[in-house]
């Protein structure tokens, strides 16, 4: 029996991996994990797959030990699993509280890396593994310096892991998106520390092409060529470059590095 386990699938971008995977051919049950039940109860009725609802905060250790024993007890046919649950703040580093920067990195990369290490044994011969990353782990961006860093990591993580499981054809995608129109801002866009946005794209063109890109086995996927461009750019130009043209379009420094108030 084909599974698939999506985190933050009550939203965004998990919730719309929910949604198709939930209704491909193959997947008999859709492991649907966040903190709110009721949205993941909405999934329901949208999947030809049978949904279990886990009501589950990944910031919690008794949450992941939760899942590690329905594992253990069931040891699922994972077919898929999306790691799409994380949250982003910006803002200068010091005016951000500790507590939630730290809660940012065991989400974004703690509870990613606990995920992928608890479901690994139950992943199956052609299965995949979706990471969700950004666009912002190509390079240093001051006022998302945390959030940055940390798709930074899932992005060498992927990759890394995608070259190791080779053997076992299991395939690991790291999802790296441009700005895309989620709840993800309403936490995020929080001050006015980055208010200049070029485009958005949808959830939808973004799982699109993530689900594509895993169906060709590649362990990258970027959606869009203005983001294609901003990754060739972030390999080419000094880092000290971009961020300086980052804090121009922010309007954090003028041309000559004065700050802006």
């Amino acid at each position: 029996m084909g599974i698939a386990v999506v985190t933050g699938a009550s939203s965004g971008i998990g919730r719309e991996f929910a949604l198709r995977i939930g209704n491909e051919e193959g997947i008999e049950e859709l492991w649907a994990i966040a903190r709110r039940r009721e949205r993941l109860q909405d999934l329901i009725p949208q999947c030809r797959a049978r949904v279990r609802v886990l009501e589950l905060d990944l910031l919690r250790d008794d949450s992941l030990e939760k899942l590690e024993r329905l594992l253990k007890k069931e040891a699922p046919q994972i077919v898929y699993l999306v790691n799409g649950a994380g949250f982003g703040l910006f803002g200068a580093f010091e005016a951000l509280s500790l507590k939630e920067q730290l809660d940012m990195i065991a989400l974004n990369v703690g509870a990613l890396t606990a995920l992928t290490h608890l479901c690994l044994p139950y992943m199956q011969r052609g299965g995949r593994i979706f990471q969700m990353s950004s666009l912002s782990a190509f390079q240093p961006l001051p006022f998302v310096g945390v959030y940055g860093a940390g798709k930074a990591y899932v992005l060498r993580f992927s990759r890394a892991l995608n070259r190791e499981l080779r053997p076992k054809k299991v395939g690991v995608t790291a999802v790296c998106p441009g700005w895309t129109k989620t709840a993800f801002f309403d936490r995020a866009a929080n001050s006015d520390a980055v208010c200049v946005y070029d485009f958005f794209f949808t959830p939808a063109r973004v799982v699109t092409k993530a689900l594509a890109d895993g169906k060709k086995g590649r362990d990258l996927s970027v959606c869009g060529l203005s983001v294609y461009l901003k990754l060739l750019l972030s390999k080419v130009l000094p880092h000290r470059l971009i961020m300086k043209l980052w804090c121009l379009q922010q309007k954090k420094e003028g041309l000559f590095g004065e700050k802006r108030t």
